[in-house]
């Protein structure tokens, strides 16, 4: 189908892009990547008025190391991310991430800060951000703000950003100590989106897991952090035994979805497949 009509604006900068925002507010929707909005319209789903597209500001176009924290602008592309150094040496999980995310074409073109806006329930950057406790710096009219990633995916394609808002950067604090990490799931085999993911970090003295973070993607309406897994294995052996007992709540007091690819009982039976092969593969690396 053809989209509905609609005006085009491209801004020079960041602060024209918000100014945009600003003046046309709820008419106008902003293009980074295009490969959930331009689908979406090209459905009627969505009708924009307007649409500001940022995909070429370069000044948010980046991964630097900022003391303790690798900072990745969020208009970096899935490609750039999956192959960094600097992301595959100290944040390895998020890589491996971005390395699964649909097909060559996405990978060049999409970006981190539109994927975690979309907030879709089967995207792989929501377990990452999760696990890795990144910080999402948004900027709007007032200022630039700083939220947690347990703070920022509300619900089914909702996120905490507030009208006239963008996200900026993408905040991950470095792996440190004996510290492992992974991704992984179970693609659709035709949208290469995650049924499952699940993203583990995993740190270990002396065969003890001091703390884990478990996040999994695809399973509910949103993203969410295992507690249970993690509580069930903090001081506990590294022993796959261990693991195996504890990924049995992987779904505790969650809504798990259910399609017409996947039934809720298969779901939360991958949720526990992969989150077992996710922290297995991070206290190897540990």
């Amino acid at each position: 189908m053809i989209p509905a009509s609609f005006e085009y604006h491209r801004p020079g900068s960041l602060q024209e892009a918000l100014q945009l925002l600003q003046t046309y507010g709820g008419e106008a929707s902003v293009l980074a990547g295009g490969h959930s909005l331009l689908p979406s319209m090209k459905l009627r789903l969505a009708r924009p008025g307007r649409i500001i597209d940022i995909g070429r500001l370069a000044e948010l176009n980046y991964i630097r190391e900022e003391g303790n924290a690798i900072a990745i602008g969020a208009l970096t592309t899935h490609h750039e991310i999956a192959t960094w150094d600097l992301v595959v040496n100290e944040l390895p999980f998020l890589a491996e991430a971005a390395a699964a995310i649909g097909d060559v074409q996405v990978r060049n073109k999409g970006t981190i800060g539109g994927s975690l806006a979309h907030a879709d329930p089967a995207a792989d950057y929501p377990a990452a951000v999760l696990a890795g406790n990144a910080e999402i710096v948004v900027q709007g009219a007032g200022g630039s703000r700083k939220i947690a990633a347990a703070d920022f995916f509300v619900d089914l394609f909702t996120t905490s950003l507030q009208p006239g808002e963008l996200i900026t950067e993408i905040r991950f604090p470095k792996l440190s100590g004996k510290t492992g990490s992974a991704y992984l799931k179970f693609p659709h085999p035709a949208s290469r989106f995650a049924v499952v993911g699940c993203a583990a970090v995993v740190t270990v003295d002396g065969g003890t897991i001091q703390e884990a973070r478990v996040a999994l993607t695809g399973v509910a309406s949103t993203a969410y952090r295992a507690k249970a897994v993690e509580d069930a294995l903090k001081g506990q052996s590294t022993d796959p035994a261990t693991v195996e007992q504890a990924v049995e709540k992987a779904t505790e007091g969650v809504d798990v979805m259910s399609d017409h690819f996947a039934s809720s009982e298969y779901r939360a039976h991958l949720a526990r497949v992969y989150a077992r092969r996710a922290l297995l593969k991070a206290i190897e690396r540990a």
